[in-house]
């Protein structure tokens, strides 16, 4: 799996990059990003408030 950001619904508001624990995900352009270092551990998803982050095969 991997995760994808919508931009659509992505405002920027950095709560994903808050709870990222291996410091995976980034703000740029006001729009979160997610690097290869991303665990796919979820907790992105759960704190995002536009619904933005989603995984996908």
């Amino acid at each position: 799996m991997a995760v994808k950001i919508d931009n659509d619904k992505c405002t920027g508001c950095g709560a994903c990059v808050d709870i990222c624990g291996v410091d995976a995900i980034k703000i740029e352009n006001d729009k979160a990003i997610v690097s290869e270092e991303c665990v796919e551990c979820g907790a992105c998803v759960n704190q995002c408030p536009n619904e933005a982050i989603l995984f996908q095969n």
